[in-house]
């Protein structure tokens, strides 16, 4: 197929459902004007919508564009204004989420937007609060952010009648009671009690949920439930729920299969990838790709524990904020606690090991610099991990290569003077390519 066009056709001709409405779009005025037609026609269809995707046609250039770790480069969504709806906000609760936070929502009147009945929105924190001036008792514009998350966007002062009262921020966590903070240049509130129910029963959800230990039918209701019954006080204690087998049969609404399911499901999350556990321990700003830098870089769970702040940020990507949140939260005992009853749990705790023999680049440094067309600079060190060699962010005497792209600076300069050996990327892929075969 020369065309996206071409894909989709044949596609409906195998019988697959091809959306009817998609359109080919020859001139950047053609694309605009199909966004605006959909942005008023799209409560015509009987499906939820929130925006049109635009992709260049021509499968060669999508090649040649590429994509980063995280999107095509050839393909764009285009966002339709958020619907709006009026409504009175009637109290503020404050939520606290797995990393401390406490979220201030707002609790309104229900009022349908963009298809379904709201009742709750965000108010993201206390500075957003104070800056539009929200107070109990306000007639309040409330959208869904993306179609999904619904926040308070605006107030409509003309409204008030004197009887609205100002929102104040709590000084001690709702849950556990304790003092809360506000961390120096962070709009965030904090509760400062790591044993706070809240924050335990969060970080349980995220270490429960899909893009983490991905630990199917147990939703936020079990986690909950199974908490509050004594079961689970931490991640770990999920890999004990076996033990409690009968028991777990006996709570309302359970059953055999489904208890079955459940502590299947647990088993089989044992041998994830060492990246989604690390993005499963819930570590401030370390994300999925985060995560997958980490244990590409380090390859078990003892390493990255050992690692300095200087050892993370020599990683391309990693920033010395994360950094220093890697560290301190493997320096705390309890965390430690955690891994420790999760290894011996049986969790994997290492990378996948490249097989014997296919590691054609062992003992091979490659250092990256300037702009890449056919991967990411984060894609490229992965991959030269994967044929068994190291990726550094610093050029020295015991760099192997230095692969330059268009804009190569200061790294180029010391290559050349170092006399390191240096390969465009087209010479970097046929090496590739060679140790591919092998």
């Amino acid at each position: 197929f020369s065309t996206q066009w071409e894909v989709l056709q044949q596609l409906r001709a195998w019988g697959f459902p091809v959306n009817p409405h998609t359109r080919v779009a020859y001139s950047v005025e053609d694309a605009i004007a199909f966004c605006r037609e959909w942005s008023s026609r799209r409560a015509e269809l009987d499906y939820a919508t929130d925006g049109v995707v635009i992709k260049v046609n021509r499968v060669d250039w999508q090649r040649q564009l590429g994509a980063t770790a995280r999107a095509p480069r050839w393909a764009i969504a285009y966002k339709y204004p958020a619907e709006r709806a009026v409504t009175t906000l009637r109290e503020v609760r404050w939520q606290v989420g797995r990393t401390g936070v406490l979220t201030p929502v707002a609790i309104m009147n229900p009022v349908p937007v963009g298809g379904v009945t709201v009742s709750r929105a965000t108010l993201h924190n206390i500075d957003y609060i104070r800056e539009k001036d929200i107070r109990i008792g306000d007639r309040v514009v409330i959208q869904r952010a993306g179609e999904v998350i619904p926040e308070v966007v605006a107030v409509q002062v003309e409204a008030r009648d004197g009887d609205e009262t100002p929102i104040e921020p709590p000084t001690q966590c709702p849950v556990c009671g304790a003092q809360v903070e506000r961390p120096e240049d962070e709009a965030a509130l904090r509760c400062i009690n790591l044993a706070c129910p809240a924050q335990i029963v969060e970080r349980i959800r995220h270490f429960t949920s899909r893009h983490a230990m991905n630990i199917e039918g147990l939703g936020d209701k079990w986690v909950q439930r199974l908490f509050e019954q004594g079961y689970i006080k931490d991640p770990a204690d999920l890999y004990s729920l076996h033990q409690h087998r009968d028991a777990l049969i006996g709570l309302e609404r359970s059953g055999e299969k489904l208890v079955s399911n459940l502590l299947q499901a647990i088993e089989k999350s044992k041998s994830n990838p060492l990246e989604r556990l690390i993005f499963a321990l819930g570590i401030r700003h370390v994300g999925e790709h985060a995560a997958r830098l980490l244990a590409e870089h380090f390859g078990s769970m003892d390493a990255l524990m050992q690692a300095t702040e200087e050892q993370i940020t020599q990683i391309h990507g990693m920033g010395p904020e994360t950094a220093r949140e890697v560290v301190e939260f493997f320096a705390r005992p309890e965390n430690r606690a955690v891994i420790e009853k999760l290894r011996q749990a049986g969790v994997r705790m290492e990378a996948e090991r490249t097989a014997r023999g296919a590691t054609p680049f062992a003992g091979l440094t490659f250092v990256f610099t300037g702009e890449l067309q056919a991967y990411t600079r984060e894609e490229a060190e992965a991959l030269v991990r994967a044929l068994g060699g190291r990726a550094t962010s610093s050029v020295s005497k015991a760099t192997s290569y230095v692969v330059a792209g268009p804009g190569a600076g200061s790294k180029l300069q010391k290559a050349q003077q170092l006399g390191v050996p240096i390969l465009d990327e087209a010479q970097f892929l046929e090496m590739v390519r060679t140790a591919q075969a092998q």
